[in-house]
């Protein structure tokens, strides 16, 4: 083959990587067919400093309430106001190994504000591993007309420095979606979901940081539940709405990698 052939078939080939990388592949996994109105909306929070913060991963359709009242029924207990007491009150939970349940989270801003709920629930003995999710509420409504909200699930697995602003701070845990599955999960087998949906989150990601400089990788789908009206229990498991095929399949792939990418 000519040196003139061999270059015309790397450009072709470069091309074509370009192409499916870059346009094709993207636009195949990107999708928001059960709910349109969150495709124009941010894929991540923003720290008090500006910088990206922890990635939406989850939504709840349904009254404050009904959030309210799922997460009470799951075990998870609603996060105290960050001030003067709650803050002593963690940093004594953590260095003094004792329980704290309703810990404060730091403020993460979503649609210009603070988050507008934040639950979590204790791991071991102390503050300092726990799973917890923020929410805000978007102007988006689900087909019955009740308020959707936005959420950000991590796993605490430690307290110290940050790796941006050196202030004290949790670690989270890099596998995210093992957290978005946790809350999904929890809220099913309570009997507060009556349906569950994907759309597009932040998009595929295997070394993202957040705002503390923490790693974290996910297929970049963002979890939706649709709360059973008034608390209602949902006799058996969500209707599950499906994902195109090619999400479906990208999906697939990620979870087969899932394990060499590191664990919580």
């Amino acid at each position: 083959m000519s040196r003139k052939r061999v270059l015309l078939v790397a450009l072709v080939a470069t091309v074509v990587y370009l192409a499916a990388a870059y346009l094709i592949l993207p636009e195949l996994w990107r999708h928001h067919e059960h709910a349109p109105a969150l495709a124009a909306m941010p894929k991540t929070t923003t720290t008090p400093d500006g910088l990206p913060g922890d990635p939406l991963n989850v939504g709840l359709v349904g009254s404050e309430a009904e959030l309210m009242g799922a997460f009470a029924r799951t075990g998870w207990r609603r996060a105290a106001t960050l001030g003067l007491e709650s803050d002593l009150e963690i940093g004594a939970s953590v260095i003094l190994d004792r329980p704290d349940p309703t810990a404060p989270v730091s403020s993460l801003y979503l649609f210009g504000r603070r988050e507008d709920l934040a639950f979590e629930q204790e791991v071991g003995r102390s503050a300092r591993h726990r799973n917890h999710v923020r929410f805000w509420r978007s102007d988006a409504r689900g087909e019955d007309g009740r308020p959707v909200w936005i959420g950000a699930a991590t796993f605490d697995r430690g307290v110290g420095l940050s790796r941006t602003t050196g202030q004290i701070t949790h670690h989270i845990a890099p596998d995210i979606d093992a957290e978005r599955d946790r809350v999904m999960a929890d809220l099913a087998a309570a009997g507060q979901l009556a349906e569950e949906f994907q759309v597009t989150g932040v998009g595929p990601t295997l070394d993202g940081r957040n705002g503390g400089g923490d790693r974290y990788f996910t297929d970049g789908e963002l979890y939706v539940g649709v709360l059973t009206p008034h608390n209602r229990v949902h006799e058996g498991p969500p209707v599950q709405l499906a994902s195109p095929p090619a999400v479906a399949f990208k999906n697939w792939l990620f979870g087969q990698a899932r394990p060499l990418l590191g664990s919580p």
